[in-house]
């Protein structure tokens, strides 16, 4: 007889994905504190729309954060409606909580940075943003590797982002806000590709990097947009509008989370079983009251 030789076990899918997002998150670090200085374009506050309309200086601009705060208030109520769910879905609630609140900080802080554009306005604004980075990091984190990389991302974030505006402005130095901003998003892009776990909210991340996508390029096509369309709107303006939309696929989730409940989910992430799994205890004979007995009935996948 041939010699048996154990098959080497591979990591869980979710091990490697934890250390794939650690390594991430170390890149972005020593991006942070050993890349090239960084600082903001000389034309930062130049916008191209600084029309006044009833009495608000550049009123587009001001008033296109309003999405963010609808989104937002919209977002919390749905998640009120999640209220008395089961245990698991606790991490889900707080880190939707932290993005919806976010946007209504982001519509808050934009809106204040745009009635008189400067750097002591900016602060207020990107501060703002961190809170909902940091809530849809929490939540593709969770919802694509576990709940330990939801928790640990979002407080990653936090601090983070926290800390990289501070520097910013000390020093003028953006790099870590980089590694915030654009390098979260493409960490969401990243998880965008992992398989969802059973039981998380179902956000299209996708269309949730599309939107952002889009907004971006608005935002560097600011004057162009002016231009291209006559003077009736800026594409700083579109920027906002499209940002916000990048909300919709997590608030939708929300909604498909609070009307079909969550699914229990099978495997080491919220070990559970399914309601299409027959346990063996299910499969017993049942005495009848006569004292014969008869097969249990079989129970069919939902």
């Amino acid at each position: 007889m041939h010699p048996v030789h154990p098959t080497p076990l591979r990591p869980p899918r979710a091990h490697r994905a934890e250390v794939a997002l650690l390594i991430a998150g170390i890149a972005l670090l020593l991006f942070a504190v050993g890349g090239p200085v960084l600082h903001d374009s000389m034309h930062q506050h130049h916008f191209a729309d600084s029309r006044t309309v009833g009495g608000i200086p550049c009123a587009f601009d001001v008033l296109s954060n309003l999405p963010f705060a609808v989104a937002g208030f919209w977002g919390l109520g749905r998640l009120r409606q999640l209220r008395g769910r089961a245990a698991h879905d606790a991490l889900d609630r707080g880190l939707a909580a932290l993005f919806c609140a976010g946007l209504v900080a982001t519509a808050a802080g934009s809106a204040y940075y745009h009635l008189r554009p400067d750097a002591a306005g900016l602060f207020w604004d990107r501060l703002g943003m961190v809170l909902p980075f940091a809530g849809l990091l929490g939540l593709a984190a969770a919802g694509r590797v576990g709940d330990r990389a939801g928790r640990w991302t979002a407080a990653t974030v936090l601090v983070g982002g926290l800390l990289a505006v501070l520097w910013w402005r000390q020093t003028g130095d953006v790099r870590g806000w980089a590694a915030v901003q654009l390098g979260g998003m493409a960490v969401v892009a990243g998880l965008a590709l992992l398989p969802r776990r059973a039981g998380r909210l179902g956000i299209h991340l996708g269309a949730v990097i599309a939107c952002y996508a889009v907004a971006k390029g608005f935002e560097l096509a600011d004057h162009a947009v002016w231009l291209a369309s006559l003077g009736a709107v800026s594409g700083h303006t579109l920027k906002h509008l499209a940002a916000a939309a990048a909300a919709v696929p997590v608030v939708l989730a929300l909604g498909r989370h609070t009307a079909d409940g969550p699914p229990t989910a099978a495997g080491q992430n919220g070990a559970g079983r399914g309601p299409g799994i027959v346990s063996a205890r299910s499969l017993r004979p049942v005495r009848s009251a006569a004292g014969t007995t008869r097969p249990a009935p079989r129970r069919t996948r939902a």
